[in-house]
C-alpha cells in the first residue's frame, strides 16, 4: 500500500475480537478531528464482527476513518518491521487472546507483529484490555507485557466528570488514552480537585 504524507503523527490503531469496538472507532474518529495525525489501521476478523454486531457500521465506513488499513494477514506491510517509523500503537480493545500472543511474542498476525515491532523498538503500546473476571493468565499475561514496556489499559469508566451518556463515557476515555500518546485535546475532561 502506497503511504500518504502528512506532518505531524503516525499511529497505529488495532480492533480486536473483544467487545468493546466503539473504543477503536472513536480512537479513529479523535485522532482524525486532530488534523495532525496519520492513521494505520488493522483489524482482526473477530474485530470486523464486534463492529458489526456492536456498531452496525459498513466496514468501509470504518476504513474511511484512517489514512492506511492493512489486511490482518498481511505480515508483510509496513507496519511488521521496525523500520516503520511511527510514535504508538494503541489496541482497541484488546481482546484476551491478542494480549497473550503480545505476551509471548508471538507475531502470528498483523496486530501481534506490530505489536511486537513497538516493544521490541521501545515506542509507546497501550493494550485497552477488555475481560472480567481476570484469570490468574490473563494477570500474567498483563504483567509480562508491562515488564516489556507495554500500557495495559483496561477502559474502566470515570465516574468523578458525571456523565449522562455511554458516549461521554467512552470519550472520556478516548481522551485519556490520547494523553498517552502526548496528544491531548483542549477539551478534554480533566479533574481539577474538590
Amino acid at each position: 500500500m502506497t503511504e500518504p504524507t502528512a506532518p505531524g503523527k503516525r499511529i497505529i490503531v488495532a480492533i480486536s475480537g473483544a467487545s468493546g469496538a466503539v473504543y477503536g472507532v472513536r480512537l479513529l474518529q479523535s485522532l482524525r478531528e486532530l488534523g495532525h495525525v496519520q492513521t494505520h489501521l488493522v483489524v482482526s476478523e473477530a474485530g470486523w464482527l464486534n463492529v458489526q454486531q456492536e456498531l452496525d457500521l459498513p466496514r468501509t465506513e470504518v476504513e474511511a476513518l484512517a489514512d492506511v488499513v492493512y489486511p490482518v494477514r498481511d505480515i508483510g506491510s509496513a507496519i511488521a518491521s521496525g523500520s516503520f517509523r511511527c510514535d504508538g500503537m494503541v489496541i482497541a480493545p484488546c481482546s484476551m487472546r491478542t494480549l497473550a500472543a503480545v505476551a509471548l511474542g508471538l507475531s502470528d498476525n498483523l496486530i501481534t507483529r506490530a505489536a511486537d515491532v513497538m516493544l521490541k523498538e521501545r515506542r509507546r503500546l497501550i493494550l485497552m484490555v477488555r475481560e472480567t473476571p481476570l484469570s490468574l493468565a490473563h494477570l500474567r499475561n498483563m504483567t509480562s507485557v508491562t515488564e516489556m514496556g507495554g500500557i495495559v489499559f483496561p477502559p474502566v469508566p470515570g465516574f468523578y466528570q458525571r456523565p449522562q451518556t455511554i458516549d461521554e463515557l467512552v470519550g472520556h476515555t478516548v481522551s485519556r488514552v490520547l494523553d498517552l500518546l502526548d496528544l491531548p485535546q483542549a477539551d478534554a475532561a480533566r479533574w481539577n480537585g474538590l
